[in-house]
């Protein structure tokens, strides 16, 4: 594997640095700063470690119901020796960790929740920056959000993947082969002893999952963005070099307090349109669309759907990894990681995008090496062609968009016309799937008010499972729509993300069994193929369903959440508030 990369500063010009935002606290020589300082003391703290060091907070999504994040509290001591040896004070502390594995309705419920939570602890508190520790798949977007909203000097540090699984001989990946199994086992291809056997094979150390899903993506455009050290994202979580990472990280992120170079410098149009063209090169999560239109809202730089799929386009998919190719994380570390990826994209980048290093993504470009062309592919001979990742739809069945990853479909249902088979709920859809359903390989499957405020919470749902029937006589894909997300660790023809959502009244919410319904994904349509009056004379007849029921978040979610072609952010979040508490102390 080629080195990790630590570019280190090149003093880059920023603006001129008052004094230090946690002087405000340690440096008052009244009540307040007394107050400050002797509870450091009660800490064990010497008067040495907070007279004029900058402070530097290690935020950490550590948590037991997180699995993939448990190993960020051993991490989180890598990043405090970096910044001590930096001369800096650390202060570590929590905030909401999301785990998909046990968080119920959905972790995107809570997404924002985090964000906002990790914005407020950092604003309210005496730091000069932050390194934020996160892992499973919302913990990233989360810090980012927060990130860009405080607009505090600021790094990130993902945990990293775990190893490969292993089943009988050959590399398993999460999510995408527990999908099959899953399917195989409802079909009679694999008993129960064999199912349970793959279970326990599958997650054999610490780390987030080692397909390209949503946390694996997220590392990625996170180092795209420039918010992360380069060669940071795709090292396994056990693998000591990550440790190192982990040093470099808390080192630079003091020298980040004394350079003010803040996530408003790095975050522009710039290192948006990077990421875009990274997702489509590593066959990205249809998830990360979502977090990419929140994090550029609360950036205040204007991205949007059609600018994801006009720049993805552009971009055939580099990386051969699962669910869109054969390999796994492990694989892409050793092939040479994210600065590989990078080396291979050249000047369909904008190299001249700041990075945290404080250096342009240009100089990762020149020094990145591959490692395994068989992994990270040469862009005259990819994986799949341009074009083939994650498309944007529309028609009058999604006016404001919706989305499916090409790369990860069977191809023949990609240009696909046939009749719908409609449920108002998965609980009515999972009722009768194993039913004789009036339903062939042709059926376009809709299960709606699975959206951001229909759910709420928009699950993770939208790959929806086949009927046995369809699974009895072999088929194993088929259109599928939803105004729900899928793991970015599923496959299949699944349009995702229907925007407007059926619960607010878009177009899905009209849609009838029966009704005959046309995807062209090389043309980017999905249209219902039924008359403007017919669906005018619906549309008169419709009801909304009712609210969830519910108070504190679950009511200020639904009360306040965007749609999806927004990034299902709060409409209360968007935009740049800074690093200012609200009122000081007196």
């Amino acid at each position: 594997m080629s080195p990790a990369v630590n570019l280190g500063s090149t003093g880059a010009a920023t603006p001129p640095q008052s004094p230090r935002r946690s002087a405000a606290w340690l440096g008052d020589g009244g009540k307040n700063g007394f107050i400050a300082r002797h509870h450091l003391r009660q800490s064990g703290l010497s008067g040495r470690q907070f007279d004029g060091r900058p402070v530097i907070g290690i935020a950490n999504s550590w948590s037991e119901l997180t699995p993939c994040n448990a190993h960020l509290r051993d991490l989180a001591n890598d990043v405090r020796r970096g910044i001590q040896q930096a001369g800096g004070l650390a202060l570590e502390f929590p905030f909401v960790s999301l785990g998909e594995p046990f968080m119920r309705p959905s972790t995107m419920l809570y997404r924002n929740l985090a964000a906002m939570e990790l914005e407020e602890l950092i604003r309210a508190n005496p730091l000069d920056a932050v390194v934020v520790l996160t892992g499973c798949d919302k913990t990233t977007p989360a810090g980012l959000m927060a990130m860009a909203s405080v607009d505090l000097p600021a790094i990130l540090l993902t945990g990293g993947p775990m190893l490969n699984g292993r089943f009988r001989g050959r590399s398993v990946g999460s999510g995408t082969d527990i999908w099959r199994m899953t399917e195989s086992l409802r079909a009679g291809e694999v008993t129960q002893a064999e199912f349970t056997e793959f279970e326990s094979s599958l997650n054999r150390s610490a780390g987030h999952c080692m397909t390209m899903g949503t946390a694996s993506t997220m590392a990625c455009l996170a180092e795209a963005l420039g918010m992360q050290l380069p060669g940071t994202a795709a090292l396994p979580a056990v693998d000591s070099r990550r440790r190192v990472l982990a040093e470099d990280t808390g080192a630079r992120s003091v020298q980040l307090a004394e350079e003010g170079l803040r996530p408003s410098h790095i975050l522009t149009r710039a290192a948006f349109e990077n990421a875009i063209k990274v997702n489509a090169a590593i066959g990205g999560s249809t998830n990360a669309i979502l977090h990419l239109l929140a994090i550029a809202g609360r950036a205040g730089v204007d991205v949007t759907l059609d600018d994801i799929d006009v720049l993805g386009r552009s971009v055939p998919l580099l990386v051969d990894l699962m669910p869109s190719g054969r390999f796994l994380m492990e694989e892409f570390a050793y092939a040479g990681g994210v600065p590989a990826l990078l080396s291979r994209l050249g000047d369909v980048l904008a190299r001249d995008a700041l990075t945290v290093t404080g250096r342009p993504i240009g100089d990762t470009i020149e020094v990145g090496r591959v490692d395994d062309a068989d992994v990270i592919r040469p862009i005259e001979d990819p994986v799949q062609a341009a074009g083939s990742g994650t498309a944007v739809l529309r028609g009058n069945l999604a006016p404001d968009g919706a989305v499916i990853k090409i790369s990860a479909a069977d191809p023949r249902l990609l240009s696909h016309e046939g009749p719908a088979l409609v449920f108002d709920s998965l609980e009515d859809y999972l009722a009768v799937i194993d039913d004789d359903l009036d339903v062939t390989a042709d059926t376009v499957l809709v299960v709606r008010n699975l959206g951001p405020r229909g759910y709420p919470g928009m699950p993770e749902v939208g790959n929806l499972p086949l009927p046995k029937k369809l699974l009895a006589q072999g088929v194993r894909d088929l259109v599928r729509i939803s105004d729900a997300r899928m793991s970015g660790t599923a496959y299949g023809a699944c349009v995702l993300h229907v925007s407007p959502e059926a619960a607010v009244g878009g177009p899905l919410a009209l849609v009838h069994t029966g009704d005959r319904i046309r995807l062209d994904a090389d043309a980017r349509r999905l249209d219902l193929l039924v008359r403007d009056d017919e669906l005018a004379t619906r549309r008169a007849e419709w009801t909304p369903p009712p609210a969830p029921a519910g108070s504190g978040w679950m009511r200020l979610y639904v009360d306040h959440v965007q749609q999806a072609d927004r990034g299902a952010d709060f409409d209360f979040l968007v935009g740049v508030r800074g690093d200012a508490p609200a009122k000081a102390a007196f």
